[in-house]
């Protein structure tokens, strides 16, 4: 069987979290064929790979948010919108019931529409944008509402428009414009489409609008309707939804999933890897700290800063090492290290991205200071190699810490997001307390090597496919 997984701002220009995920389950489905619909920001980082590609993986379709940039406007505007393509359009930009996707996906996609550029400078657009301004929006600058309608809109624009390859399933791993692909391969060719949720993508970018300076506070609810908006084209049209653990499935009912569609696979590791490093450090070394962590502002590198600088205090001996690529996000990055100048704190290392393996068999403590999650690769590599976690209360990290009904014991410590204080008494409890973190490390081994296996993870997703491969060879049968 063909698959198209389709994934948005990871795999394969980033390395860890979703795409570690993603590498993992192509890497042990060799009985299947993958294209990998690679979702990017920017045209520079075509064909910039970071993973060795497995032979399974039959073409990579790249499709990057700026590429609006090479289009050129035509002469002439002759588009003229039906009125259901109106209220469609309408509707998308956060006004009455909900979008009629399949009508948008063949307005975009028809002769009629030249260009994303074409379509947002025609007349038709802007009748539809002045109603919208009159409706809810009437104080603002047309002007205003305007660039900002264009600026959410141009990514969209330009993916619905993009030639999608061809393939027996469809499966991302988001909603977001990925989500809005899936939505468009299963209208284009009736093929099954299969979603897989790691975070929930719409209350992420929630939590990122909310504390973005660049967007102005009236257009904040805007932005935040049109990404539940497109959440809800992936949730109308897959045939399934996977999360990883009961709370992301309650938020996605709550956020307008149809609940008889879920079902829960967690992530995995190998534990079998990380035997060789498994187990504290030698006594007599200094306290290691670690966060296995793309520097970006979701990881919220600043409150590690801050809680690290407090454990300087009590635990002067005291190292943070922080492995993971920084050139995701340079700007954060360099907000963290004048940070770390401003408190003056030492022994903070910004290793850049790294074997890991090689830094964890030194390592007493790992720390994750997320203010969103879903099931950490990170955090269950930790465990995998018995080192105790101090971690905000994000996505499942209760559960990976505390258990869900087991009898193992804590694997570490859960402390409120943004909150350095409590994440720094906590990483001095810890630090004070050898037989603490050897119980605690001792107890996500049992965990994860009991819950939390690659070889679960792999099956459950094998059952997924083998299910939609038997529906495809019945159908065909059937109609010989």
């Amino acid at each position: 069987m063909k698959i198209c997984i389709i994934a948005e701002g990871s795999y394969p220009y980033i390395t860890g979290g979703v795409s570690s995920w993603i590498h993992s389950l192509v890497t042990n489905m060799t009985e299947h064929d993958f294209i990998i619909l690679a979702i990017g920001a920017e045209e520079k980082q075509r064909g910039a790979f970071k993973y060795k590609l497995p032979s399974n993986i039959v073409e990579v379709k790249e499709i990057f948010l700026n590429s609006y940039m090479n289009e050129t406007k035509p002469r002439r505007d002759r588009l003229r919108l039906t009125p259901a393509e109106h209220e469609a359009l309408g509707s998308l930009l956060g006004g009455g019931t909900s979008v009629d996707w399949a009508g948008l996906f063949d307005l975009l996609r028809s002769g009629r529409v030249t260009s994303a550029v074409q379509f947002l400078m025609s007349r038709e657009f802007f009748r539809v944008l002045s109603k919208r301004c009159q409706e809810d929006y009437e104080h603002v600058p047309f002007t205003e509402m305007y660039w900002t309608v264009r600026s959410m809109m141009l990514p969209l624009l330009l993916t619905i428009r993009e030639d999608i390859p061809k393939a027996d399933l469809y499966h991302s791993v988001s909603t977001g414009y990925a989500g809005v692909i899936g939505a468009l391969a299963k209208h284009l060719y009736g093929k099954p489409y299969l979603l897989t949720e790691h975070g929930i993508y719409s209350r992420e970018r929630e939590e990122e609008i909310i504390k973005a300076d660049w967007v102005q506070g009236y257009f904040k609810d805007l932005w935040i309707q049109y990404f539940y908006r497109l959440s809800e084209a992936a949730y109308t049209m897959t045939d399934q939804v996977i999360t990883l653990f009961g709370r992301n499935r309650d938020i996605e009912v709550e956020i307008g999933c149809d609940e008889r569609k879920i079902s829960i696979i967690p992530n995995g590791v190998n534990v079998a890897d990380y035997a060789e490093v498994a187990g504290p450090p030698p006594e007599g070394a200094p306290l290691r700290l670690g966060a296995i962590v793309r520097i970006v502002p979701i990881k919220d590198i600043k409150t590690m800063i801050q809680s690290f600088a407090l454990v300087k205090r009590e635990l002067p001996e005291a190292e943070l090492y922080i492995m993971g690529p920084s050139e995701e996000n340079e700007d954060y990055f360099q907000e963290c290290i004048e940070l770390v100048e401003t408190l003056e704190v030492r022994d903070i290392i910004f290793t850049g991205e790294v074997n890991v393996r090689q830094y964890l068999n030194r390592l007493d403590i790992i720390l994750l200071s997320s203010i969103s999650e879903g099931m950490p690769l990170a955090i269950l590599e930790a465990m995998a190699a018995g080192k105790p976690c101090i971690t905000t209360n994000v996505g499942s990290c209760r559960e990976l810490m505390l258990g869900n009904g087991d009898n193992h014991g804590p694997a570490g410590i859960v402390v409120p997001v943004m909150h350095y204080d409590q994440m720094a008494a906590a990483i001095i409890r810890l630090g004070r307390s050898r037989e603490l973190r050897e119980q605690m490390g001792r107890s996500g081994l049992k965990r994860v090597a009991e819950h939390y296996t690659r070889e679960q993870f792999i099956e459950g997703y094998r059952e997924f496919y083998l299910a939609y491969e038997e529906g495809r060879s019945w159908q065909a049968s059937a109609s010989n």
